[in-house]
């Protein structure tokens, strides 16, 4: 089987599709595993980094916060290397969330108020919502 560049990518996007309209956890979770095989194979760092980010995704959903956190905290490694800043953002505001959800306000704080800064100095317009869940996590802490 032939794989280019846009393989991973292409398998990641038809996950994420299967998942929002089946509900078929398994099968997305197969589809990112592809997806993961093939950009380890390619080398592609960086879309290597967005499957393991939407895999956190699903386990978070899915409420298996554990498995979420180990593949959100891979994600953010790869990301912090190889100079993604949005996405670090995007992987520390998840992180974050996840934090919160489990009762963990001061290590919820710890991953959101890097990823408001970084999405504020981006001029992103996710720096709302971050600041938003920020602000509600230093009210009940």
């Amino acid at each position: 089987m032939n794989f280019d560049s846009n393989s991973g990518e292409r398998i990641r996007i038809y996950a994420e599709r299967s998942l929002s309209q089946n509900s078929e956890y398994r099968s997305a979770i197969a589809l990112y595993n592809q997806s993961l095989e093939i950009t380890q194979r390619i080398g592609n760092v960086q879309g290597k980094a967005a499957t393991l980010h939407q895999r956190g995704i699903l386990y978070a959903n899915k409420g298996e916060v554990d498995e979420a956190i180990a593949l959100f905290n891979q994600s953010l490694s790869i990301k912090e290397h190889i100079g993604d800043v949005q996405g670090k953002a995007m992987t520390l505001w998840w992180l974050g969330h996840l934090a919160e959800q489990q009762g963990e306000y001061t290590k919820a704080i710890s991953y959101l108020q890097p990823a408001l800064e970084i999405l504020q100095r981006l001029k992103s317009p996710d720096a709302e919502s971050v600041s938003a869940s920020l602000d509600r996590v230093i009210r009940n802490s």
